[in-house]
């Protein structure tokens, strides 16, 4: 249910701000929404996993936070970063 570290390298890699940032908001939020699809494709097999559905809902009230923060900060980056995820429709 987690993602590789190598499937987390290339995420990090994909939206870092700049060499060597692991704890960007952007980062931290392509991770969140990594880890988020993979649970969504669990529960499709696994309908009656509630204890995995309610550390989903929590992954994704943190992205939402962490989303919210970037849009207060800068509104073309939240809208750059909501485009590349593919989060919004």
């Amino acid at each position: 249910m987690s993602i590789t570290a190598e499937e987390k390298a290339r995420v990090m890699k994909d939206f870092a701000v700049k060499d060597g940032d692991t704890g960007s908001p952007e980062v931290q939020v392509a991770i969140l929404t990594n880890r988020i699809a993979t649970l969504t494709e669990h529960f499709k097999t696994h309908t009656k996993d509630n204890h995995g559905r309610r550390g989903l809902l929590k992954l994704v009230a943190r992205r939402r936070k962490l989303l919210d923060y970037v849009k207060g900060k800068d509104v073309q980056r939240y809208q750059d970063l909501i485009g590349r995820l593919g989060i919004r429709r």
